[in-house]
């Protein structure tokens, strides 16, 4: 099984090509890529209120 990473832009891009390009598969049916692409925004907002909250060195 391969290492597990955070979802980014760059995944949720792809997920969302695969299931355009595949409409009747379980990904494009279930809605995973639009979770997919909400997650990644999520983790990007995330990640840019902690550095803005970071001490300044």
């Amino acid at each position: 099984m391969g290492r597990r990473t955070g979802m980014d832009k760059a995944a949720a891009a792809r997920i969302q090509s695969s299931a355009a390009r595949n409409p009747r598969s379980d990904s494009a049916r279930s809605g995973f890529s639009s979770r997919a692409q909400s997650v990644a925004d999520r983790r990007r907002a995330s990640r840019a209120a902690r550095r803005r909250s970071a001490p300044q060195r």
